[in-house]
């Protein structure tokens, strides 16, 4: 229909049963729109709301935030039945035939895609520094920070007590950082070395709903068969940590979105 326009999930095998998707954005039913040995998620949606006015309309969450929910819950689900290769949120074609053809032109790469992600899921791991925890225990995890400990014990008079005692506190604000960087970067390594490819985004900013100052916000891309070691050693580092000062957020399995974002945004 002239009046319509075509919203697409992502990119999937032709085989993927859709019978069980959910509804999808505005609660418009996801359909297969299929090209040789690739095809795609989309739904139909009307021109009027995803035509003229988009960019206003997206700068309004109210607006926007059901809309993600959809496509994730769309995405989430293509995710857990087989291979998908999503595609950014508002990723609109005019037409059925508009969907085809840019199957159909990045056929070789998307079906090189699938083959890919279908090795794995995506995995994410946040680590967060506690502050008031983390300065109780930084002797143990700095020698900078336990030589001045042990100095402070040993002052021999109040005054050499104090200006030892600044010296330490200096010494801890300036190792909180030292020590998180160090103890997240080695994280980092030991995961990734467990997955077939990782990422690393922006750090998020401190918001009020957050406990902590973020010191790594990573992505992994793991293989169906090494998912048990890899949630081994996400405990393993939790045990090392958790008491320490650190807290560990692991999510998924997702989509494999970052590691797919570059070559699929369309938009």
């Amino acid at each position: 229909m002239a009046d319509d326009l075509y919203y697409v999930y992502a990119v999937v095998p032709p085989t993927t049963a859709i019978e069980a998707a959910p509804a999808g954005i505005d609660g418009h039913a996801v359909t297969l729109v299929v090209s040789g040995d690739v095809a795609a998620l989309a739904s139909r949606v009307d021109v009027a709301v995803y035509g003229e006015g988009l960019d206003e309309r997206i700068a309004d969450v109210a607006w926007i935030a059901p809309r993600a929910r959809a496509h994730d819950a769309v995405l989430t689900w293509a995710g857990d039945v087989g291979a998908v290769v999503p595609l950014p949120i508002l990723s609109l074609f005019r037409s059925e035939q508009a969907v085809r053809a840019m199957l159909t032109a990045r056929r070789d790469e998307l079906v090189a895609l699938l083959r890919y992600v279908s090795r794995g899921r995506e995995y994410g791991v946040r680590i967060f520094r506690l502050d008031d925890e983390l300065r109780r225990s930084l002797g143990s995890l700095s020698k900078r920070v336990a030589a001045l400990e042990a100095e402070v014990a040993g002052a021999t008079s109040p005054g050499q007590g104090y200006l030892l005692g600044r010296k330490l506190d200096q010494a801890r604000k300036d190792e909180l950082r030292t020590v998180a960087a160090e103890i997240a970067t080695v994280a980092y390594n030991e995961l990734a070395a467990r997955s077939i490819a990782s990422t690393q985004d922006a750090l998020p900013k401190a918001s009020a709903e957050q406990t902590g100052a973020a010191v790594l916000n990573a992505s992994f891309f793991v293989a169906h068969d090494h998912i048990d070691e890899f949630r081994a050693a996400v405990t393993e580092l939790v045990r090392a940590h958790e008491r320490r000062g650190f807290r560990v957020e692991f999510t998924g399995p997702w989509p494999p979105y970052h590691f797919t974002r570059e070559t699929m945004n369309v938009r």
